[in-house]
């Protein structure tokens, strides 16, 4: 951003992506005309407190989840514009991209199944069109849904918006019906308070929407000297 500001300024950057900070720790040393920089301080501040933000919230994350060796993932739940970014603050903060888009991964949503009429129709419609290595991953929201999603082979069934009881319960069924062969997701309403609980359940991945989207900003101001 400085550099499309004014190509004099220089930066000499002192940490690393992802490498943890203490209070007053110094991040980089910037030098340049005094107006370029006031022009870029406000801009840079911004990204710079947002994605420290992610990296930070998402770690939190990760060090209750890597306990119970469940993976943190992220969803497409970022602003307009800045989903590149915000899902590498991502894994600098040790967690995990889901996909990017509707392009790069199959997830059989609510809306997919009642427009294909079905769980088992809209995977077999999908997997006529797919290649032969892409995995298929299906929303479920009860035991139903969840046998369901097991009769056609599902790669990864994703428990969606479920209670901690009923997280466990489906868990034991498809561990028990797919020996292990289908990975598992949970989603909705994860939060900090809630994670230690469902990771405790044996899931795979928990992916949290609130990594990116209500992620608290990391104060860091420009000081001249």
């Amino acid at each position: 951003m400085f550099k499309e500001i004014d190509p004099e300024i220089k930066l000499e950057t002192l940490k690393k992506d992802g490498q943890a900070l203490k209070i007053k720790d110094i991040i980089c040393k910037i030098t340049g005309p005094a107006q370029s920089l006031l022009a870029g301080e406000r801009t840079a501040l911004n990204f710079l407190q947002h994605m420290s933000g992610i990296a930070t919230y998402t770690a939190k994350f990760v060090s209750i989840a890597s306990r119970y060796k469940a993976r943190v993932a992220d969803t497409r739940k970022t602003k307009p514009g800045l989903r590149k970014l915000e899902k590498y603050a991502v894994l600098c903060g040790g967690g995990f991209n889901h996909r990017f888009g509707l392009f790069d991964g199959v997830l059989i949503k609510d809306n997919h199944i009642v427009a294909a009429g079905s769980i088992g129709n809209a995977i077999e419609q999908i997997r006529q069109k797919i290649p032969h290595n892409q995995k298929i991953e299906v929303e479920v929201k009860n035991e139903r849904e969840t046998l369901e999603a097991i009769k056609h082979n599902a790669d990864i069934i994703m428990l969606d918006n479920m209670d901690t009881k009923e997280i466990k319960k489906s868990v034991e069924l498809i561990r028990s019906k797919t020996s292990g062969s289908c990975l598992i997701e949970v989603s909705g309403g994860v939060n900090l308070e809630s994670l230690e609980d469902i990771c405790k359940t044996g899931v795979d991945i928990v992916s949290a929407g609130c990594i990116t989207h209500s992620a608290p900003a990391v104060d860091f101001s420009m000081e001249f000297a």
